[in-house]
């Protein structure tokens, strides 16, 4: 509560999975900003932001009740990803003499944790001060990995629009982890598709990107973006470059221009919207964000992804900036190093602010 007597966290029930209680909590400032957030996948469901003219529009994608977060449609829209983000070749990873296989969730790989990754879990609730704070315990041997994990994702929306969101895991063996959150983002409103996000204009401050196969996994091959359609640390406007980007659009992992400690929360992005004004920004104490398009989206034509208040998603509808550690690092050594020991603390720290240029 602020000191005008306003409940910055509030909390409704949202439905319920096995006849388990699904919350969903709504996170407000004085700006009239608001995020809600539910228990199922620690997934962010709605950012409602004003424009340059006052006029509020919800800027995420999403769906309208728990049913639609767990069906197959669901591209893990908004989720709280883990025990490691993005693609692991092979499904499988060799660690301290052990090999370890995981399932095979897309094609011949491993993708987001897994069948029945972070993103598929009901996960604990709790307020502390002006933070909601959500936390997981994922046994030994969960999708194949070694040791348990206890994990918490703790969300706080500031009076300045940022949205702050820590991830913090243990281990009780040495295991990979890498977090992220996949929100799926459009700026001139969820339902706008891609007729309004290639009016977007990006800024990403990253000097390197991860080159891949046909299957996404890295070859471990680390390759300058200058001189290349990769090479977004000038504003670009979306339209000029996404034709341009071999599969169809961006989908891949940036690495970030790093500072002097790379413990500290560092620029990622810069996203601007120039009809409405509204603009987000993006900070992160990660070495890699993964670049995502919606490329997998339906076409437009047919049907879409039903989403929100009747909405239908097709490709190319929204982005995400999935801040994260490599993709496949645990088979990459000249990759960061993905393996948390028991005793240290992994934290993930990005920030989503939002705002409008007057």
């Amino acid at each position: 509560m602020d000191s005008n007597g306003t409940q910055l966290v509030t909390v409704v029930q949202w439905g319920s999975i096995n006849g388990q209680s699904i919350e969903k909590y709504t996170l407000r400032n004085k700006a009239g900003q608001e995020v809600d957030i539910i228990t199922y996948g620690a997934a962010i469901t709605s950012v409602r932001t004003p424009d340059k003219q006052g006029n509020t529009a919800d800027v995420v994608l999403g769906f309208d009740n728990v049913e639609g977060y767990k069906s197959a449609s669901n591209p893990y829209f908004g989720a709280t990803i883990g025990r490691v983000a993005n693609r692991i070749g092979k499904a499988e990873f060799t660690l301290d003499g052990k090999k370890y296989c995981l399932g095979k969730n897309v094609g011949g790989n491993s993708l987001h944790g897994g069948f029945k990754g972070w993103s598929s879990k009901i996960w604990n609730a709790r307020i502390r001060n002006e933070w909601l704070v959500l936390s997981l315990l994922s046994e030994d041997g969960d999708e194949g990995y070694p040791g348990a994990a206890i994990v918490s994702a703790s969300f706080k929306l500031t009076s300045d629009g940022e949205l702050h969101i820590d991830m913090k895991v243990f281990v009780t063996k040495p295991s990979p982890i890498n977090l992220t959150n996949h929100s799926y983002f459009n700026l001139a409103g969820h339902e706008t598709n891609a007729t309004e996000l290639y009016k977007h204009e990006f800024v990403l401050n990253a000097d390197r990107w991860t080159v891949t196969d046909a299957e996404s996994i890295p070859t471990g091959e680390i390759r300058l973006v200058k001189d290349s359609i990769m090479d977004l640390r000038n504003t670009t406007s979306l339209k000029d470059v996404i034709d341009k980007v071999p599969g169809g659009g961006f989908d891949h992992n940036f690495c970030l221009t790093m500072n002097n400690s790379e413990n500290e929360n560092k620029f990622v992005a810069r996203v601007l919207h120039p009809p409405s004004g509204r603009y987000l920004e993006v900070y992160s104490n990660q070495p890699g964000v993964q670049f995502y398009t919606s490329n997998f989206f339906p076409v437009q034509g047919g049907t879409g992804i039903r989403g929100k208040n009747g909405a239908e998603y097709f490709k190319h509808g929204a982005f995400c900036l999935e801040t994260q550690n490599y993709p496949d690092a645990v088979n990459h050594k000249n990759f960061p190093n993905p393996i948390l020991e028991p005793g240290e603390i992994y934290c993930h720290t990005v920030i989503y602010k939002f705002g409008a240029m007057i």
